[in-house]
């Protein structure tokens, strides 16, 4: 592919980027991402422990 599709590819992903830091923006996804970490957190697994 060449600089036509990486072009193409970049302008996606910042697409992507704007649009998830628009929804991480909402205070009611905030409070859904501090449930689920605190959920997370809570149960004391090994889970991204080494």
């Amino acid at each position: 592919m060449g600089f036509l599709g990486k072009a193409l590819k970049s302008a996606a992903a910042a697409k992507v980027a704007q649009i998830a830091v628009r929804e991480i923006s909402k205070p009611e996804n905030q409070r859904k991402a501090k449930e689920l970490l605190g959920r997370a957190t809570k149960r004391g697994g090994s889970a991204g422990r080494a």
